[in-house]
């Protein structure tokens, strides 16, 4: 595609994100209007697409500094990151296919900023600040963590004495996780299965690792579009949760037998491994939810094969020494992102709103908040759950005073 085709896809993709985020939208015009961020130095890691997009040019907007990466060396969107630097002046170091050596190269060049704030997905930035950046610490007041595998990280990092600035563990607001991480990932993840297999789901045996918020939503649309789930678990409450859901559970190692498909989702390395890739039947798809590219073992999957082609573009197949093949989606790396579109527009406004609220109220409160991760507070979880109903046109009752009395007092029984 010749470089003003793609950059005039960026503007597009943009501007229509931003069309359909109204909570963001909404927030973004009081930001603008008192410049709340101005004189401030932002970095971000976030995946380089246009939702992402739309939360940086707020943000910017608003009176701060930005610059962005991506969080992932195959979840850019080349015309979004094109867009963002020629058309809205916005300093976007990332593109898709990224090697290892390029990924962190990108965010080194995101810290040389000597951000105020940093807003990361999966934590490499604050990781990054915390090993191989140390001289950026003292400048730094705080951070926005946006996903699961990145709080798991942080809360050790803070339980071991080792991280320096309050987090905000976005990631964990009801309007994040209840939405983003279930029908965001739910959807997102079927778009990027069928855009890069164009395969049947109905009737397919779907096994799905994990039934967290991600993994309840996966399931949910994999049943919805007719497939057979199974879920495999390791806590106990979940695998209960799971069967009381109406889904079948049971360990990888019989999962695998069955399997169609195979989705990972659980933020953990080593899900599927040279056990279970041993006795998939032939044909098997195996893709990843998960943060990272360490869910799939690639390393088994390689030992195991005896050699491997590209058979579609993000599907790679790995015939076995058994004589079976199966396919990899996405070089084991987020399938929603790295072969579709991510989450919808309208989840992450809600998921990005929380972000920038979240901004804000570490300006206000970072100078007495101490090293740790903390939970969004309730008040900007209904701030965002408020706006998001007024611009769905839905209105909802409201307690009366009586009402309100009685469930704040002890003394009314039977």
């Amino acid at each position: 595609m010749a470089k003003n085709e793609l950059l005039e896809k960026g503007v597009n993709r943009i501007e229509w994100a931003k069309t359909h985020m109204k909570v963001l939208g909404k927030i973004r015009e009081r930001m603008v209007k008192e410049k709340v961020f101005e004189g401030l130095k932002v970095g971000m890691a976030l995946h380089t697409e246009a939702k992402t997009a739309v939360l940086a040019l707020a943000i910017q907007e608003a009176g701060a500094k930005v610059r962005l990466t991506s969080c992932n060396p195959l979840s850019t969107d080349d015309s979004v990151a094109l867009a963002l630097n020629k058309e809205y002046g916005l300093e976007t170091y990332a593109k898709k296919g990224q090697t290892n050596k390029e990924y962190y190269d990108s965010l080194n060049k995101v810290l040389d900023l000597s951000p105020d704030y940093v807003i990361d997905d999966g934590a490499d930035l604050i990781f990054l600040l915390h090993t191989k950046r140390k001289e950026l610490l003292r400048k730094v007041k705080g951070a926005n963590e946006e996903t699961t595998t990145g709080i798991m990280r942080l809360r050790s990092m803070a339980q071991d004495g080792a991280l320096k600035f309050p987090v905000m563990s976005v990631n964990d607001a009801y309007m994040k996780y209840l939405f983003d991480n279930r029908y965001g990932t739910g959807q997102s993840t079927m778009d990027g299965i069928m855009t890069s297999t164009n395969l049947t789901i109905a009737g397919k045996d779907f096994v799905i690792a994990g039934y967290g918020w991600c993994g309840r939503g996966i399931a949910m649309r994999a049943k919805g579009m007719g497939a057979d789930v199974t879920i495999c678990e390791v806590d106990p409450i979940r695998a209960i949760e799971a069967k009381l859901d109406g889904f079948a559970v049971m360990p990888m190692s019989e999962a695998a037998k069955r399997a169609d498909f195979i989705v990972s989702a659980t933020g953990c390395k080593d899900v599927v491994t040279a056990r279970d890739l041993q006795v998939m039947k032939d044909g098997c798809v195996l893709a990843n939810s998960g943060h990272f590219d360490n869910e799939v073992s690639k390393k088994a999957l390689e030992s195991m094969s005896k050699k491997h082609r590209k058979v579609r573009e993000s599907v790679e197949e790995y015939q076995l020494k058994n004589g079976r093949k199966v396919y990899l989606l996405a070089d084991g790396r987020l399938v929603n992102l790295a072969a579709g579109q991510g989450h919808p527009v309208e989840i992450m406004d809600m998921s990005f709103a929380i972000q920038a609220l979240c901004l804000e109220y570490l300006e206000f409160s970072a100078q007495v908040l101490e090293p740790d991760v903390y939970d969004v507070p309730d008040h900007l979880d209904e701030l965002v759950a408020k706006l998001k109903l007024e611009t769905m046109g839905v209105k909802i009752d409201k307690l009366s005073k009586d009402q309100q009395s009685y469930v704040r007092s002890w003394k009314e029984g039977t």
